[in-house]
């Protein structure tokens, strides 16, 4: 009966995602350009499900109190929100450009949106955080999906997990 229970707060996974937000929100500070230079992720989308609906990168402080905070509350108190949102590509392993800032660390989040909704629901999305940690029933901290960007584009690679039984975790394990 406590494994339902905290199965029941997987939502919380992703915060306050389901928040009022805009999916347009961060997209445009986050958008990287052609042969553009400066701090940058290049996100490598590991082990999708399927090739269905949106990947969304998206970009946070590195601290608890601002990981996966609703977007509105970050950007209105001038803090970092980046996210990137495009259609899952039909072959290939995607890779997700999104610009930050500035060099330094920050907490990344991908979504495998399948069902195209702007939301996360853990029974048919996959979810991934930079450093990969293994998933429990709750969102990890944000020490665990911390990555260092570079003052150049700085390649990193999140494995995507989806649901298998009462857990998350990646289609190969």
């Amino acid at each position: 009966m406590k494994k339902l229970a905290v199965l029941a707060a997987l939502p919380l996974l992703v915060g306050a995602g389901n928040l009022q937000t805009s999916p347009e929100l961060g997209q445009a500070e986050g958008r990287c350009r052609a042969n553009e230079r400066g701090p940058a992720f290049l996100v490598r989308a590991v082990g999708l499900k399927d090739r269905v609906g949106w990947l969304k990168v998206e970009v946070y402080p590195s601290n608890d109190d601002d990981w996966l905070a609703d977007d509105n509350v970050l950007l209105n108190a001038g803090k970092t929100f980046r996210r990137l949102e495009v259609p899952v590509p039909q072959s290939g392993t995607p890779e997700l450009c999104i610009r930050v800032p500035s060099a330094g660390t920050y907490s990344v989040l991908l979504l495998h949106d399948r069902d195209m909704d702007h939301k996360f629901k853990w029974q048919v999305d996959g979810v991934g955080f930079a450093s990969n940690p293994r998933l429990g029933f709750s969102q990890p901290k944000a020490e665990k999906a911390r990555a260092t960007a570079g003052s150049s584009p700085t390649r990193i690679s999140i494995t995507l997990n989806y649901r298998r039984g009462l857990g998350m975790r990646p289609i190969s394990s």
